[in-house]
């Protein structure tokens, strides 16, 4: 997911969309309050708090690769307030469990990883026989019209010398490329879709929010001194192209991919009957 300085506080200001469709999928799951459930890619930890709060005789475990992330999460849920609620630092890719969940819930986090087939390996070891994945990340096509504008600008003479070198952060999967992933690592799929959404932020400076406490690879490009132009220059050219709403919101079009998928007991059965473990 890369070593960027994340702004643990200020993305908790700007992160009201992640947050809202996050709530969309929490729906889905479909909780009966018993389960013990992974959070992969927490944050802040207020979407995983919120998933504490239902799973009240169950557990939730918030990881994120990300320091400053964990540590304010830690301190605004304490264990004393929160006793079925823990987090810690862990990468996506390094998942240490076994058997240990019901649920692994992920949401926005996914597209900031190369490899997904060790992701998706780990959360097979991770979940117990008929445990679920319900994943949500950027997909093929999400975010084309502010990836243009970084794309314009750090081609331009002014910006070009700081990106020296650079490769491109994301992988945006498409459904296809995905569902071979999930077959390959023993799940069985319910779903698996491209969805359009609708990102919506409170005019010029909701869009500087977010574009200063998300897209990190770009912005950490820049010189400290030098930051804050960028990502207005980002934001003007942005809206040259796609002007504030009627209600003074700027509207990015997204392309997200849904995941949901369980672990079979078949799975588990076929593997005993082969020798393997």
């Amino acid at each position: 997911m890369g070593t960027y300085d994340w702004n643990a506080k200020d993305y908790e200001k700007n992160s009201l969309a992640q947050q809202k469709w996050a709530g969309e999928l929490i729906a889905h799951l479909n909780l009966t309050g018993v389960e013990d459930v992974l959070d992969l890619g927490c944050g802040d930890g207020k979407v995983t708090a919120e998933i504490a709060r239902i799973v009240g005789d169950g557990s939730v475990l918030g990881i994120d690769n990300s320091a400053q992330m964990i540590a304010l999460a830690k301190e605004k849920y304490p264990p004393n307030q929160h006793p079925n609620l823990s987090f810690e630092v862990m990468d996506a890719g390094d998942l240490s469990f076994a058997g240990c969940f019901d649920v692994v819930f992920s949401n926005a986090v996914l597209h900031w990883v190369k490899n997904h087939q060790r992701v998706i390996e780990g959360l097979a070891k991770s979940l117990r026989v008929g445990g679920k994945i319900c994943l949500r990340m950027g997909g093929k096509g999400d975010a084309e019209g502010i990836i243009a504008i970084m794309n314009a600008l750090k081609a331009s003479t002014k910006w070009a010398p700081y990106f020296t070198g650079f490769e491109f952060p994301f992988t945006f999967p498409d459904a296809d490329d995905y569902r071979v992933l999930l077959k390959d690592a023993g799940f069985s799929i319910n779903r698996v879709e491209l969805v359009p959404k609708d990102m919506a932020h409170d005019g010029k400076s909701g869009l500087e929010g977010w574009i200063r406490t998300t897209w990190l690879p770009y912005t950490q490009r820049i010189p400290k001194e030098q930051r804050g132009a960028f990502i207005e220059e980002v934001a003007v050219s942005y809206l040259a192209k796609v002007p504030l709403a009627a209600d003074g919101k700027a509207h990015v079009a997204m392309v997200m991919i849904e995941v949901d998928a369980e672990k079979p007991i078949l799975l588990v059965a076929r593997r005993r009957s082969n020798g393997a473990g």
